[in-house]
């Protein structure tokens, strides 16, 4: 827990300047609880305006999806804090089909850049700053949901699975200066957004009450319970702090273990 000792925080993450993407509900609002707890100054990102920012987080409207809303995001970081030392990509998501010929193009494309090139843009407009400091912690949500792809979502986890992919590509690459690069893969988390997308998927299943039942069935995982926001946060507080100074290139999955080992 943070204290304020002469007009400064103190943590494992003081003194470090934190940027989480789609910060403001569900797993990325605990992300940026959880690091400002730390003693992180951070900065956080949506599409939209909202009421739900974090206290205490600064927050920028910008869509980093595209390019432009990549660069209108990294000079954000560099003006409201000088840099970044902890970049979280959390925003993602895609809506599901009722199967992968059902996907048209343009959301194949859409997932991409969300859920990919999203992070690929900003970490090209970040990484130069860590590599000039040599020190950094880059932090990628993906989806444990990479390991048994579905029809109806493959847009989205074949996005994901790119992202493991450059995930552990950078961190090889980045590894000589410092800089660490690590995936978390969530599962099944009771967030309002998961809610969503297991009513959409419903309803492009014909919204039929069997198929509602068997997609909001209470098939917890071994472990008993759907995940929490926090437990992801958790997660990603980890990697993102000194006590995982020796790890890189690596993905945790946090899961209850809902799906197969992989």
């Amino acid at each position: 827990m943070t204290t304020i000792e002469n007009g400064s925080k103190t943590g494992e993450l003081a003194g470090k300047r934190a940027l989480v993407t789609g910060g403001t509900r569900g797993i990325g609002a605990a992300v940026v609880r959880q690091l400002l707890d730390a003693g992180a100054e951070v900065l956080t990102t949506a599409r939209s305006a909202t009421s739900t920012v974090p206290e205490g987080a600064t927050f920028v409207k910008a869509d980093v999806s595209t390019r432009a809303g990549a660069e209108a995001i990294a000079a954000a970081a560099q003006e409201v804090l000088g840099g970044v030392d902890v970049l979280v990509h959390n925003a993602g998501g895609a809506r599901p089909h009722q199967g992968a010929s059902a996907i048209p193009d343009e959301e194949w494309q859409n997932a991409l850049d969300l859920n990919f090139l999203a992070s690929v843009r900003l970490d090209s407009l970040l990484v130069p700053g860590m590599r000039e400091r040599r020190s950094g912690t880059i932090v990628h949500l993906s989806s444990a949901a990479v390991l048994t792809p579905v029809g109806p979502f493959l847009h989205y986890t074949t996005a994901k699975a790119a992202l493991e992919n450059y995930s552990r590509g950078l961190a090889l690459e980045l590894a000589p200066f410092g800089i660490r690069v690590n995936t978390v893969a969530p599962g099944r988390t009771a967030t309002p957004g998961g809610e969503a997308t297991r009513e959409q998927w419903a309803e492009v299943s014909a919204g039929t009450g069997a198929a509602r039942a068997e997609i909001n069935a209470d098939d917890s995982p071994p472990l008993g319970r759907d995940g929490r926001p926090d437990d992801i946060a958790d997660a990603v507080l980890f990697l993102a702090s000194h006590r995982a100074s020796w790890l890189t290139g690596r993905k945790l999955v946090v899961d209850g273990a809902e799906f197969p080992m992989g």
